[in-house]
């Protein structure tokens, strides 16, 4: 059979536009859903690249304003980062206003993490000249389902598991947590009210929804539904009543959430649930419950579907704030986010059938999330690709080292296609 020139060039042309058809993006996809974001570090948004070059640097840069219309600091916005010093002139806000700049220039929506956490936070913060109380000599009873959050109990030796690790000395959580003098309940919260006031206000009108009071609830069985902390034994329980009240007087528009790890875990979501009944009996400003959502490939729908439909029964948002889904073997038992252990939960390989697996449980997660989108109204992935992602030996996320779509991502874009837009 005979081809013309034109023939020719036509068949060659084929096969190139064919490559070049572009990646879906989750942002585009989800969008009558939910926003979709990724946790960026200080490279992402104009620092010197670390463990990476500047071509990794610049190809997730490309990743994150393609898939995604949300964005948070993983990092620059805890206490230990944006304010390390005392004082008013103890600030350092280079790698939040770059990640706020960031976002805005590329019209996405920008959540701020952490105002308030035992973890990564600095020991003058709670310093002063108040002796450290002795060690409980006995173990209190505390009330799981007390209608003030004054009288919700925070865990005590023998009662819970300590909680999330606070890394590195120097900080007021950190291994071998600060036990020198401290401040005295208005101190604590004077200062408190000082940092929330300062960073919520520089960033009021664009950062819209900030994270006021992370990891509070207590781990393990215990009856106690707050775990002890600096914050909770100097302030008292009522410190997260303060701390809501303070970001809601910095800016009265934000949507402000409470979020937390282990939400799968009933024990944990119960308590969840008695703390947020409590503050808001109260009528404190939250809006927003955020769900951490580190999870394993084990993850079914059922389970996912539960954790929702509890959450939801609260009545306000639900956030997914830190998700990803740790494919190793050490983590298959665990839905914690315990910073110290991170290297126990992502050790001995991955499991069998890692990419597979992987994309099942990611599929189920998002038929949950789609299942419940009338609660869920954001998704966040914790890093951008597995390269930069905390749990890097899991590859627990939807992008290979290489910024390139995993079967993961395949299967999240599939569970569009069940279900009917639904606007907001």
């Amino acid at each position: 059979m005979n081809r013309t020139p034109f023939a020719f060039l036509l068949l060659a042309f084929l096969p190139a536009a064919m490559a070049a058809e572009p990646t879906p993006s989750l942002k585009d996809v989800f969008r009558e859903h939910f926003a979709v974001g990724a946790a960026l570090n200080r490279s992402h948004v104009g620092g010197a690249p670390f463990r990476r070059t500047p071509e990794q640097v610049a190809s997730e840069v490309a990743l994150v304003k393609a898939q995604f219309n949300q964005v948070t600091a993983e990092n620059d916005m805890k206490w230990q980062l944006i304010h390390p010093r005392e004082g008013k002139d103890g600030y350092d806000f280079t790698g939040a206003d770059a990640l706020v700049d960031f976002a805005v220039s590329n019209r996405m929506e920008v959540v701020g993490h952490t105002l308030v956490w035992h973890s990564q936070t600095p020991n003058w913060v709670f310093a002063g000249t108040n002796p450290p109380p002795p060690a409980p000599k006995a173990v209190p009873s505390a009330p799981t389902n007390s209608s003030a959050v004054a009288n919700v109990g925070t865990n005590s030796p023998g009662t819970n598991a300590a909680g999330r690790p606070r890394p590195g000395p120097g900080f007021g959580g950190g291994f071998g947590r600060y036990d020198g003098p401290r401040a005295s309940r208005e101190e604590l919260l004077a200062r408190m009210r000082e940092h929330i006031h300062t960073v919520v206000g520089r960033y009021k009108g664009r950062v819209k929804t900030w994270d006021v009071v992370n990891e509070a609830i207590a781990d393990g069985n215990g009856t106690n539904v707050l775990r002890s902390s600096l914050w909770s034994e100097i302030i008292g329980p009522d410190f997260i009543a303060h701390a809501f009240r303070f970001a809601h007087e910095a800016d009265p528009d934000a949507v402000l959430r409470y979020n937390d790890y282990g939400l799968e875990n009933p024990v944990k979501r119960a308590k969840l649930l008695t703390l947020v009944r409590s503050l808001k009996e109260q009528g404190v400003p939250i809006h927003a419950i955020g769900s951490q959502a580190h999870v394993n490939v084990g993850m079914t729908f059922e389970n996912m579907d539960q954790t929702l439909a509890e959450l939801g029964s609260l009545g306000l948002p639900i956030h997914i704030t830190e998700l990803d889904v740790n494919s190793a073997q050490g983590g298959q038992r665990t839905t914690g986010a315990d910073v110290a252990a991170n290297a126990a939960t992502t050790q001995g390989g991955l499991v069998s059938d890692a990419d597979k697996r992987l994309a099942d449980a990611y599929a189920a997660i998002f038929r949950a999330f789609l299942k419940h989108r009338q609660s869920v109204r954001m998704v966040t992935l914790w890093g951008v690709n597995d390269a930069v992602s905390w749990r890097a030996n899991g590859k627990p996320l939807l992008f290979d080292g290489d910024s390139r779509p995993k079967p993961a991502f395949d299967a999240v874009l599939s569970t569009a296609k069940e279900v009917t837009p639904t606007r907001r």
